[in-house]
């Protein structure tokens, strides 16, 4: 079976009662990714993000590549999981406040539809807080949708635009 790679993206803006703030939430996911069924090649740096929707409180975001002989189906399970785990309940407000979000970007596979997930990522393209940290670990990696690389993505995404007069 071929190992697959995937772009995650990975957000907290809530403190952990054992790992603490947001950015050690996201070392510590890493690093719980890493000893699982998965292996981490690539981790951009972290970054602080305004919060989307009605939380207040600011995220800690970033991503990373890892490779998996799991198709993404079963990715999301795993990651899902995961986030359970680090005490993320279900069945909460979107967008609201998180210990630990765990999205499925991008894969090698190219676009991948189910009931549960849709491959690329709906949102990313208009995301800064993924297209940014993307940038600087898979700049190269390909949208199979539009067929522009991510470090065209973010170029369109942050061009600035004139003000209109």
């Amino acid at each position: 079976m071929a190992k697959h790679r995937y772009l995650i993206a990975l957000g907290s803006n809530m403190r952990h009662r054992k790992y603490g703030d947001p950015h050690r939430v996201l070392r510590a996911a890493l690093a719980a990714l890493d000893k699982g069924k998965f292996e981490v090649e690539a981790v951009s740096p972290l970054i602080d993000s305004a919060p989307l929707g009605p939380s207040r409180r600011r995220y800690a975001n970033g991503v990373a590549i890892v490779s998996t002989h799991r198709d993404p189906d079963e990715v999301l399970h795993k990651l899902a999981k995961m986030e359970r785990k680090f005490g993320r309940k279900s069945g909460g407000r979107p967008w609201g406040a998180r210990v630990l979000d765990l999205d499925i970007v991008l894969w090698d596979g190219g676009p991948w539809t189910s009931d549960r997930l849709v491959i690329p990522h709906p949102a990313f393209r208009q995301r800064d807080f993924v297209l940014g940290p993307a940038l600087t670990i898979a700049g190269g990696w390909r949208d199979p949708l539009t067929g522009l690389s991510v470090k065209q993505l973010h170029a369109r995404l942050t061009k600035p635009r004139p003000v209109p007069s």
